[in-house]
């Protein structure tokens, strides 16, 4: 009888333990979007800065997010401050957030980047095309008016 009870109990005690430690079916659904479009994002390094651009020939900053984010599933708006309407605001990132940027608090988004972790971001800027750098970055940092997580 002791062992049929200690049994049941070890049984209820793994079930709970997987239940808290598992992530659920849309924390994982949404990790899943996030490192995708991350990928799809980093597949495309080294791709030149193009005005207006939204595909593998040229992207600017929104092109490249909802480019990747496209192929990961989830449908953006066309520019910066559009994606600024979307989401939930964070002050905590996590991979996959969208990060925020103008030229000064009071303006509107006029850049956005995808946070990518342990302090950096891929970005489509004017100067290096499709890159990544530090959140730290002494031209970015400055700019930062907030992020969103889609």
């Amino acid at each position: 009888m002791l062992k049929k009870n200690l049994l049941a109990l070890l049984l209820l005690a793994a079930i709970f333990t997987s239940v808290l430690v598992s992530p659920s079916k849309s924390e994982a659904a949404s990790t899943t979007y996030h490192t995708k479009a991350i990928s799809v994002a980093k597949s495309n390094l080294g791709v030149r800065y193009l005005w207006g651009g939204m595909s593998p020939r040229g992207f600017d900053c929104s092109g490249l997010v909802k480019y990747s984010y496209s192929k990961s599933g989830k449908t953006l708006p066309r520019t910066a401050a559009e994606m600024y309407n979307k989401g939930t605001k964070v002050k905590s990132l996590k991979v996959g957030d969208l990060m925020f940027f103008a030229p000064n608090r009071a303006s509107r988004p006029t850049h956005v980047a995808m946070y990518i972790g342990s302090g950096k971001m891929i970005q489509a800027a004017t100067s290096h095309g499709v890159s990544i750098t530090t959140t730290s970055n002494s031209y970015w940092h400055p700019r930062y008016i907030g992020a969103k997580r889609i």
